[in-house]
């Protein structure tokens, strides 16, 4: 079985998305400066950094909101990831939209775990987001890993990504630390008691 890892872009203050999201703007206003690395001047590492998650991802796990928010204008109705997408949801929507790669599941964060788990065998779980997804996930302890993406720029307001995360300690291992100039890359490994 695979490791379950939360990959996500956040700002140097710790926005993973600036104000006043919407369909038009999935990463709020200034958030897509956010992903410069990615879609910007990114560079061979950063490349090595995205194919690496992509090729060792066996299923995603995604929010309601994100979902709501990307499917039809930032995605265009289409799947972005090429393996199955979970998306965590308190109810299963009206009409989904798009192709069928979503799978909304209404039962709980670690049912979406075990039910991406299955589906990836031995590959990685990848929880992408958003920030209360996130949230979740790590106050519930159920994470391998985190690769945080720091963007060099200070969004001084929006969504952040460690707002809710519980009261106790959280140790972290690092275990990778790459330099480029459209983000720092920090992997670590979360110290399980």
């Amino acid at each position: 079985m695979g490791k379950v890892i939360l990959d996500i872009t956040m700002s140097l203050d710790g926005f993973i998305a600036g104000p006043n999201i919407s369909s038009k703007l999935p990463l709020g206003e200034g958030g897509l400066r956010l992903h410069d690395w990615i879609f910007g001047a990114k560079t061979d590492k950063d490349d090595m950094i995205l194919q690496e998650l992509t090729e060792t991802s066996g299923a995603v796990i995604l929010g309601r909101r994100t979902y709501d928010d990307a499917i039809e204008d930032a995605w265009g109705g289409v799947s972005p990831f090429h393996v199955p997408a979970f998306v965590v949801s308190g109810e299963e929507p009206e009409e989904a939209i798009g192709d069928s790669s979503f799978i909304f599941v209404t039962d709980g964060i670690e049912s979406t775990i075990r039910q991406a788990q299955a589906v990836a065998g031995d590959k990685n779980v990848w929880v992408m987001g958003g920030a209360n997804l996130a949230q979740q996930y790590i106050e519930a302890g159920l994470l391998d890993e985190m690769q945080i993406h720091v963007a060099p720029v200070l969004l001084c307001k929006g969504t952040p990504l460690f707002k809710y995360i519980g009261i106790d300690l959280i140790e972290l291992e690092s275990t990778r630390v790459l330099e480029t100039p459209g983000a720092i890359h920090l992997r670590y490994r979360i110290v399980k008691p």
